[in-house]
């Protein structure tokens, strides 16, 4: 589950989870937060050798629970541009991978992302529109976007379950 901050991943992926009988939030920013020195915003350009290697370690352990049984719901912001690590690790564990992008509108992200008050959390307008504007056209993925701009946290989530478990947002 993705999408640029404010888009909901969090809060949905745990009520999604919630509603699973065996499965794992696996929340993807906790990852950058293991890194104890050298660390780099993850959204800045020179940070992409450290997102490649973090996105790899999330890919490799989301397939570890779900080799385990379990229903893996990932949130974080996993781009088509690393989606590679997900498949080479799908492809080996023959599992099924599917791909939800939440994504509101560029008023409601910036809404939603300023507003948040954790101290972690990405609030700076600039990096949160350029998020926004990078899931903005998905090309080929677009059936996978989820427009959660008018829908509350209990809404988007039955939506996305019910796409997940009826395979809609299933990469092939």
């Amino acid at each position: 589950m993705t999408g640029p901050p404010g888009g909901g991943k969090t809060t949905v992926a745990r009520r999604v989870a919630d509603r699973l009988s065996l499965s794992v939030h696996l929340h993807a920013d906790d990852f950058w937060h293991f890194i104890r020195q050298g660390a780099v915003a993850p959204y800045l350009p020179e940070a992409h050798h450290q997102n490649t290697i973090v996105v790899d370690i999330v890919a490799h352990t989301a397939f570890g629970y779900a080799a385990g049984g379990y229903d893996v719901i990932c949130d974080g912001i996993i781009g088509p541009w690393f989606l590679d690590a997900f498949r080479a690790v799908r492809t080996t564990s023959g599992i099924e991978l599917h791909y939800l992008v939440l994504r509101p509108d560029e008023a409601t992200t910036l809404r939603r992302a300023t507003s948040r008050t954790a101290t972690d959390a990405l609030t700076d307008p600039e990096p949160i529109r350029s998020l926004h504007h990078q899931f903005s056209s998905l090309d080929i993925l677009e059936p996978h976007v989820l427009d959660s701009s008018h829908m509350d946290p209990a809404a988007t989530a039955e939506v996305a379950l019910h796409g997940i478990t009826n395979g809609h947002y299933q990469l092939g």
